[in-house]
């Protein structure tokens, strides 16, 4: 079986990799390097800098209390640009070498469909015509900029710039108070940059639970930066100074602003009209439990399909894909896919939030264990925050959980598997956690369900 991918990101290259196992022949486009936006220009060069800026921060405030007598430490900005690059470089490798073990044909260049079997695909020297039997289209997404005066100005910026920035400026506001604005003020922050975010809705990162959103914006706060909620950008003006940002609560000056106002579906360029696809605005429209686009042997997976826009979300879907293609019957729950916010602390969240568990009709009792009450989490000197459960009253079934704190990227991992296997309060009160670790939390947040923390006090 011939099989066709455009998009050589997430869902592109996993879809590829599973394809190739079953296999069939493979051949996959990409225009840039293999990757796409997550490898080269979104979660691996941001966590490159979310980790040394907070290193820098930690050994500059609290190497004293932690016992680091450190006569002097310097931030080498140009260094860790180059330290990006390098691991940026080494993992695009990585994934060449895996297309190439795997036997799968990499075309650089730019597809579009001819028909339902043909497309056309443009490189640097030719053009050539591919047939295949079936088709996956991993196209992504790009970042959305507000169409608003100012909004081409040079010192105007996408997170794909600022990754890149040859000098680190004095000031910047931030367009945009959701996971990537959140991510890029601790960045700036932790480096002495003075940070402005400017959010349009009442809440930062709104679709998280907002207890522990509200842990990471007062540390936000508390590292400087200024936040302003419930506040509509109008217009930015360049300036002797910099530029000036006018909302409609007033004015603020910065040397360089960053639009992280979301991403938006990737489908121009294709030439779908040849295939006549249904379509949500420049979303493709799957099925989403097989990937199957209107015309069911083309598939359309990560961002491109408008669902949630998530790396770990193209794997799965990739991977869907791939199995439904060779006709297994392949299961994706959705209700699993974790949510995670680098910032320090660190956010993760899986399954239902208080508040969407009691809309879907759930009566609910919550869970809390405050991380100041955990040994690991004293000696990381990283007590702010707690874990969450959110439990079906009835049932005692794990609906949601909630964290804020050090290592909650990795640990909801835990809570994803628990609502995968539908378990109860009591499951996990029974399973033993190691000791001392700051995965404790979670046993012990499930004690506090029913008002038995151990180390709590009564």
């Amino acid at each position: 079986m011939k099989v066709l991918i455009i998009g050589g990101g997430p869902g592109g290259y996993i879809g590829a990799i599973r394809l190739a196992q079953l296999g069939s022949e493979v051949t996959i486009v990409e225009k840039n390097a293999m990757g796409g936006t997550c490898l080269n220009v979104g979660c691996i060069p941001t966590k490159v800098l979310l980790h040394s800026s907070e290193l820098y921060k930690t050994l500059v405030e609290e190497g004293d209390e932690l016992g680091l007598e450190i006569s002097e430490i310097k931030l080498n900005w140009s260094k860790l640009l180059k330290r990006k690059k390098s691991i940026v470089k080494r993992l695009v490798g990585g994934v060449e070498g895996l297309m190439k073990s795997n036997q799968v044909t990499v075309i650089k260049g730019e597809a579009s469909f001819v028909d339902a079997h043909h497309a056309e695909v443009k490189t640097a020297t030719h053009t050539e015509s591919i047939e295949f039997d079936k088709a996956i289209i991993a196209t992504g997404s790009e970042s959305i900029v507000l169409p608003v005066e100012g909004s081409k100005l040079k010192d105007v910026m996408t997170s794909d710039d600022a990754l890149s920035l040859e000098i680190l400026p004095k000031s910047i506001g931030i367009i945009g108070g959701g996971v990537i604005g959140c991510e890029f003020a601790s960045i700036y922050s932790s480096l002495g940059v003075k940070v402005t975010i400017i959010e349009m809705l009442p809440h930062l990162i709104a679709p998280m639970d907002q207890e522990i959103v509200e842990v990471l914006k007062k540390s936000l706060i508390k590292q400087g930066v200024d936040i302003h909620l419930d506040t509509k950008l109008e217009r930015m003006i360049e300036s002797a100074n910099g530029l000036t940002i006018t909302t409609d609560k007033g004015s603020f000056l910065v040397e360089k602003v960053l639009m992280a106002t979301g991403r938006r579906p990737v489908s121009k360029g294709l030439n779908l009209e040849a295939l006549n696809l249904e379509m949500n605005r420049s979303a493709i429209v799957v099925n989403p439990k097989t990937m199957q686009t209107s015309l069911p042997h083309i598939y359309a997976v990560g961002d491109c399909n408008g669902g949630v826009l998530l790396a770990h979300v193209a794997f799965a879907e990739g991977y869907t894909a791939a199995e439904h293609i060779h006709g297994l019957k392949p299961t994706i729950d959705f209700k699993t896919t974790p949510y995670a916010v680098y910032t320090k602390p660190e956010l993760a969240s899986v399954g239902l939030t208080e508040a969407t568990a009691k809309q879907a009709g759930f009566t609910v009792k919550i869970g809390k264990f405050p991380l100041m009450a955990n040994g690991k989490a004293l000696i990381l000197n990283e007590t702010e925050g707690f874990v969450k459960f959110v439990v079906d009253t009835k049932t005692d079934e794990l609906l949601g959980v909630h964290m804020v704190g050090p290592k909650a990227t990795e640990l909801i991992a835990e809570a994803g598997l628990a609502l995968r296997l539908e378990a109860t309060v009591d499951e996990i009160m029974t399973t033993i956690h190691a000791h001392p670790t700051v995965s404790e939390s979670f046993h012990e947040t499930a004690h506090a369900v029913h008002g038995l923390a151990l180390h709590l006090p009564k």
